[in-house]
């Protein structure tokens, strides 16, 4: 009976919870370093108030928010850059997906990997960003494509691989969503 205790199955409960809070939390400390350079660390800058009360919203802690402000500040943020790729997926649904990377190259090669995994590829400037409009920070789609159901289930593969990659930040789509969702 090894392995049937209580404490195992914490143990791996609590394991694969921690290594998706710490996968987000890098996520949104990035983001703040990015947004805290921007503002030159006015915490009353509307961009690093918006990602600070974003973080806040996942729970991550005071003391990683005052440290990503710290580092954006202090000359640690590096090159990071903020990077917007277009991609068509299944079905023809319009792909958005925003990155955050200090190295271009290596974000856009990992991203091209992950749609040729998928049967897509990027697109060019503005191949997808017309079916968008930027609304309160967030891209809004104008126009919706409905799609089949087995085109639902390999978006969802994909937009999942996706936001598994540490350097992207969010992915948006323009599929109409269905009554299961």
């Amino acid at each position: 009976m090894a392995g049937h205790n209580k404490w195992s199955q914490i143990k791996r409960k609590k394991g694969a919870s921690d290594a998706e809070r710490s996968k987000l939390f890098g996520k949104l400390s990035r983001f703040i370093v990015l947004e805290s350079k921007k503002a030159a660390g006015n915490v009353n800058s509307p961009s690093l108030r918006a990602a600070i009360d974003k973080a806040r919203a996942f729970n991550m802690p005071s003391d990683n928010i005052e440290r990503a402000i710290k580092k954006g500040t202090g000359g640690e943020a590096g090159g990071l850059e903020a990077i917007l790729y277009e991609a068509y997926g299944p079905g023809g649904a319009a792909l958005l997906i925003e990155a955050l990377t200090g190295n271009r190259n290596k974000a856009a090669s990992e991203i091209k990997h992950i749609l040729s995994e998928h049967g897509t590829s990027l697109g060019g400037i503005g191949s997808a960003a017309w079916a968008f409009e930027k609304v309160e920070g967030e891209w809004r789609p104008k126009v919706e494509v409905p799609l089949a159901p087995g085109d639902e289930e390999k978006l969802g593969a994909l937009i999942a691989a996706l936001e598994e990659n540490d350097e992207v930040q969010d992915v948006y789509t323009n599929a109409a969503k269905t009554d299961g969702e």
